[in-house]
């Protein structure tokens, strides 16, 4: 068991009070001048000195095989070898073995409740865990307790409230130093002196606190004794600084220091280069006691230096460092407006390494004057982007997606959309790439949908111009919407249901369900059905132009936050159009402004929402719809007017929604005769009804050449499939399901 070499063996010789032995120097050679006296442990040692660790490791194999248990005995003391494998820890930058080594390190206590009973306690309660809270009853969100702060994190998808949770449940106390050359220092001065006592510590702490408040840095000294095991062969202080102007004290001092000859043990600070021309202090017990003076060598882990980021960015803990909007310096107010701030958007595996740490330290330093909030108030954590194959994407794979590559070839809004529906709540998704052989570089097919988005966005608002240039678009009373049309309130109505589904996605970070909500209201609703259901009326009726001003307006709205750009170049060709507002159709109140986005977001009234209006319209979709798949099969051509037979309460339905059938379907005469000559069938509500005037008179010989084309196309691919089935290969061997596809 070796505690000093083995992070395993080092809790067993916790556990055990097992003494640890240190055998290396710093450069992981054996030595016996970092914690292994030869002089208690024997002379035989000797061998190993000064070899490099895989030299000596070879070497105690030797020594056993050579060693026997007792003088005259036969054998050695190896008993046998046994290959292992194991995990070796690499460092990620020179690539060599990671050897551990025991060594003084700087810690910090966060498992002291100040800490990480705090950052428990700013989880929002329905988010944590009985368990949890069983296990550890003082982390409860103390919620009714006045200006608590408890409770007021919450993380999306909530299932990573866990992730938080349980961390902190098993959470150690924090190693913060690094033996790195970049950082921040730790502002630890050690100070070597013969004269070592709390006395002398007191006369200290005074002289330098003395030095400190004409330096303009009072009370930013804190002085402490240090024992010969801390300091190696002297003992002497440890001197923290809490503000840069200490710091810099502490630095003018050690340059005082060095500055003096080897055979003069003073250290005068009348040096007015550096503490000003009017400071001479002449303190006696400064110039017995301090014989060195150097900063600890280490640097702040990055993590620890992150998990100041809420506070720092706000001039924190020096109000001249933060500026109000009016350049006057206002730490208080800049801190209040923006910590703490809305969401922090971030990846799973920041969650331990970052939103933690900031959780803790921000309720730990704000405790007093800002009640300890939670630097942000939502936490989401967005999946990762994966290639086709399931890969994260790299350089060195070759497999990734540069962002610009795709604004170059499809547009920001395209590559924003398309990233914003791709958003599920599922830890990875995956993104294929393929690369674009005509520029050389990598993309992905699944931008094509955000790009056919822009430009349907795009075509569509033409074509809505080009009506309002037919139509009469002024200012007037607002308009009641019972005076409107079925379509129009149909679409009254799904953007009012659109808007409530986007308000709901966005305030739970549910972005995929955004995009699939303006998807479906602007390409399905507004440009398949209602563009086409008012082509013939809106000319003539100024109500229908004010509802396709405003619809369309809203439409923009709604889009501009994943689709920026071209939202708002088309939002600049509207705003010069008159809109006449509709009763309850309303938008958010702002200053006067000309730009989308500072304009008002949709907030329709609920009494929009028209059932009657959404049943009766799916009704004419749903006649719509089946009377097209007949053209479709007759192969109707598409600007031809066929004829509709219908009779009974149906015929009144049409008569009372004219002229939406006629429009969508095609038709330009509906009749309660029969048919007279060909005609097709077909069932809407139960009931059958018939079309005809589908194509004109047939030409016997040129339908028979295009039936018997067709049917030779036919009886090709049937003998292909009996083809398939009569190979064994085929058969024994494809999957079973491919199989049965195959013979039904």
């Amino acid at each position: 068991v070796t505690p000093a070499h083995d992070p395993n063996d080092y809790m067993i010789g916790q556990r055990h009070d097992l003494e640890m032995i240190n055998i290396m120097a710093p450069d992981a050679s054996i030595s016996d001048q970092h914690g292994w006296d030869r002089e208690e442990r024997g002379e035989d040692g000797h061998i190993f000195l000064g070899k490099s660790r895989e030299e000596a490791r070879k070497l105690v194999v030797k020594e056993f095989e050579a060693r026997t248990v007792a003088e005259g005995s036969e054998g050695s003391l190896l008993e046998k070898m046994v290959p292992h494998r194991h995990s070796v820890g690499h460092s990620y930058r020179s690539h060599v073995p990671v050897e551990p080594y025991l060594s003084d390190q700087w810690y910090c206590k966060v498992t002291d409740d100040k800490l990480r009973g705090n950052a428990q306690r700013a989880l929002l309660p329905e988010q944590r865990t009985e368990h949890s809270i069983k296990d550890w009853p003082e982390s409860r969100p103390k919620m009714h307790t006045n200006g608590s702060n408890d409770g007021t994190m919450s993380f999306y998808p909530s299932r990573y409230a866990k992730t938080y949770e349980s961390w902190h449940d098993n959470l150690r106390d924090w190693c913060i130093s690094r033996q790195l050359w970049w950082g921040h220092r730790i502002p630890v001065w050690y100070i070597q002196s013969n004269n070592w006592s709390d006395e002398y510590l007191d006369h200290l702490q005074s002289a330098l606190d003395a030095l400190a408040e004409t330096q303009g840095c009072s009370g930013d000294i804190c002085v402490k004794l240090i024992s010969e095991h801390e300091m190696g062969a002297l003992k002497g202080y440890a001197v923290c600084t809490r503000s840069e102007s200490a710091n810099e004290m502490m630095q003018n001092i050690a340059l005082s220091l060095r500055n003096q000859t080897s055979s003069d043990s003073q250290v005068s600070l009348n040096r007015p280069d550096l503490f000003g021309t009017n400071t001479v202090i002449e303190v006696l017990a400064v110039q017995k006691l301090i014989r060195s003076l150097g900063q600890d060598p280490d640097v702040l882990d990055t993590w620890f230096s992150s998990a100041l980021w809420p506070l720092s960015t706000m001039g924190w803990p020096d109000a001249s460092a933060a500026k109000n909007n009016s350049g006057i310096a206002d730490f208080e107010s800049v801190l209040a407006a923006f910590n703490p701030t809305s969401v922090l958007c971030t990846a799973r595996e920041i969650i331990t390494l970052w939103v933690s740490r900031m959780t803790m330290f921000n309720r730990y330093f704000l405790g007093e004057e800002q009640a300890g909030k939670a630097p942000f108030k939502d936490v989401f954590i967005h999946a990762m982007i994966q290639d086709g194959e399931g890969r994260k994407m790299s350089k060195t794979l070759g497999n990734g997606v540069d962002p610009l590559d795709i604004i170059d070839s499809h547009g920001s809004d395209a590559m924003r959309f398309t990233l914003c529906q791709m958003t599920t709540q599922t830890q990875d998704v995956r993104m294929p790439v393929e690369l674009d052989e005509s520029t050389g570089k990598n993309t992905s097919p699944k931008f094509d949908l955000g790009r056919n988005l822009c430009n349907k966005l795009w075509n569509a608002s033409k074509f809505a111009l080009g009506m309002f240039e037919k139509a009469e678009l002024k200012a007037g009373i607002p308009i009641s919407p019972e005076e409107l049309s079925l379509v129009d309130r149909w679409m009254l109505s799904r953007v009012t249901e659109a808007t409530n589904k986007v308000n709901t996605a966005l305030r739970n970070y549910m972005f995929k369900d955004y995009a699939d909500a303006i998807y479906d209201l602007f390409w399905r609703d507004f440009c398949d059905w209602y563009l086409e259901s008012i082509k013939p009326t809106i000319a003539d009726s100024p109500t229908q132009a004010a509802v396709l001003r405003n619809v369309i307006d809203a439409i923009l709205r709604l889009m501009h936050p994943v689709m920026p750009f071209i939202t708002e170049t088309l939002f600049e060709r509207f705003e010069s159009l008159p809109m006449r507002e509709i009763e309850g159709f309303r938008f958010e109140v702002t200053p006067s402004t000309q730009t989308l986005c500072q304009s008002g977001w949709p907030m329709p009234d609920d009494e929009l929402r028209d059932e009657v209006a959404e049943e009766a319209y799916e009704r004419v979709r749903s006649l719509v719809t089946a009377i097209r798949e007949v053209r479709a099969t007759a192969q109707v051509k598409p600007k031809r007017q066929i004829t509709l037979h219908v009779t009974g309460p149906l015929a009144d339905d049409i008569a009372r929604w004219s002229p939406l059938v006629e429009t969508l379907a095609g038709v330009d005469t509906i009749t309660g005769d029969e048919p007279e000559g060909q005609s097709a069938a077909f069932t809407f509500e139960g009931s059958e009804y018939r079309l005809s005037n589908l194509a004109d008179a047939l030409d016997a010989g040129a339908e028979r050449d295009r039936l018997e084309k067709e049917l030779a196309s036919i009886e090709k691919n049937m003998k292909g499939i009996q083809g398939r089935l009569s190979n064994p290969g085929y058969v024994d061997k494809a999957p079973e399901h491919l199989v049965q596809q195959t013979r039904d």
